[in-house]
């Protein structure tokens, strides 16, 4: 088993790789990488699309390296589990509205837009810790419940058209979508490699997920 952490030059990746590393360690039989080789991750068994930076940018950088599609031929034709973090899970919309309109991978049904706070005291960036609200149950969730914690960090939240598609939400002065999922695709708002216990359970459920 092959998990490729996809590397398009957007954020540090140093702290995911070790924690996806260290949940195959202990669920066996499973190798990760982190790679820009479009053809690895064309036969990849589990993909990982991290992200930190502005959607446009993202967009265009995974798109420039060739593992843009790359990408959809793992997870669409050969229906491999796919897995989005922060801007990651982002780019799995329709479209993202930071700073021009950019067009996303189209898997979940929604839009980027920035975050709003309906009270002053909420700053943005929506930065730090905050409790899940779990809205349905999922295999990479096993394990996990409403009021764990996860920590973010992010401007732009995802405005879901389509609610079935949202997994969990936190509140932060209105509901943020944290977790989306559609067939063999979910995305993470938030970071699960700094979200401690219930992060790293995320990824070892991820890394054991066969949708």
């Amino acid at each position: 088993m092959l998990t490729a952490i996809i590397d398009y030059e957007s954020g540090n990746l140093h702290s995911a790789e070790k924690a996806f590393q260290r949940m195959a360690a202990e669920i066996g039989n499973t190798e990760v990488v982190i790679t820009d080789d479009p053809d690895v991750v064309a036969k990849a068994d589990h993909l990982v699309l991290p992200g930190d930076g502005a959607f446009p940018s993202c967009a265009s950088a995974l798109r420039a390296s060739g593992c843009f599609d790359a990408m959809i031929e793992a997870v669409e034709v050969k229906g491999r589990p796919f897995l989005g973090i922060c801007v990651g899970m982002q780019l799995m919309a329709r479209k993202g509205h930071e700073y021009q309109e950019t067009d996303g991978l189209g898997w979940i049904d929604g839009e980027i837009v920035k975050i709003e706070p309906t009270e002053k005291a909420l700053k943005v960036p929506h930065m730090g810790w905050n409790d899940l609200v779990i809205e349905q149950a999922h295999p990479v969730l096993d394990g996990l419940k409403t009021g764990d914690h996860a920590y973010f960090v992010h401007s732009y939240q995802m405005h879901m058209d389509d609610a079935s598609q949202r997994v969990a939400h936190v509140d932060y002065g209105n509901d943020i979508t944290a977790i989306v999922a559609r067939d063999n695709r979910i995305g993470l708002q938030f970071h699960p490699e700094k979200s401690a216990d219930a992060g790293l359970r995320m990824i070892a459920n991820f890394l054991a997920w066969k949708p």
